[in-house]
């Protein structure tokens, strides 16, 4: 069994609340809050039946690793997810959803593109063990509860994977600056995984020709390019806008 593990701030605990209280061993909160969110946060928890333990600052933020818990932690056990990415795919039912990060270090890029693969629907999120970020307090505050429901897949061999997954008739799309095509003529209909590097080096030389096509997200202003987290809302919404027959 897996050790339990702590999660803090009130969107990611109050999501774990929400869909799985019987897994929380314990939820502490800071007394000397006494603002109205904090006070329905511990309705909540009461309505749950949690063992509720008072905590100071201090004592949170040794917990948390963090100062930005927001007077709220808990410990939890780890949820069930599926075993591995094959378990997952063959479990499917629609199109696949997916979204790979190669090269994203940044925790907090990681708990924001967890965020927004959760609000778009996307059934994983691909890494390589090597440099990336794995799943840690802070992604999972930043998530906002994402972490939770979210499939994070870090895999050996990023390359081999896409493989994999083109095998699987997953078509691979990566972004690119300089690709001939941008985002919105591309067909996410189908199954497809959308592949997004790290903001500033992007993809590796590998990854993008493992892709079986490139796209690019049109700017029109001066930045050059856009953060990793908002680039993965702004492909997988694209998706679900498509997916949902929505007109452009």
């Amino acid at each position: 069994m897996s050790s339990p593990k702590v999660l803090f701030g009130f969107h990611a605990v109050g999501v774990r609340l929400k869909t799985a209280p019987a897994s929380i061993i314990e939820i502490y909160a800071d007394p000397s809050r006494k603002d109205a969110r904090m006070r329905q946060f511990l309705e909540r928890v009461g309505e749950a039946g949690v063992r509720l333990i008072e905590a100071d600052g201090l004592r949170l933020a040794k917990l948390a690793g963090s100062h930005g818990h927001q007077g709220v932690a808990a410990r939890v056990e780890a949820l069930p997810q599926a075993r591995s990415l094959d378990d997952l795919l063959d479990g499917l039912e629609g199109p696949p959803l997916l979204l790979v990060l190669d090269g994203v270090t940044d925790p907090h890029n990681l708990g924001a593109c967890l965020r927004v693969a959760d609000g778009a629907g996307a059934h994983a999120v691909i890494a390589p063990k090597d440099h990336a970020a794995g799943i840690n307090a802070t992604v999972a505050k930043v998530a906002s509860g994402a972490a939770e429901t979210v499939p994070y897949f870090m895999v050996t061999n990023l390359a081999r994977t896409l493989g994999e997954l083109k095998e699987r008739n997953i078509w691979c799309i990566g972004t690119s600056d300089d690709a001939p095509r941008t985002l919105y003529q591309m067909d996410l209909k189908a199954p497809v995984a959308l592949v997004l590097g790290a903001e500033g080096a992007g993809m590796r030389q590998l990854t993008r020709k493992t892709c079986d096509e490139l796209a690019s997200i049109p700017m029109r202003g001066a930045v050059e390019s856009l953060n990793v987290s908002v680039a993965s809302g702004v492909c997988l919404y694209e998706a679900l806008r498509q997916r949902s027959g929505l007109p452009v």
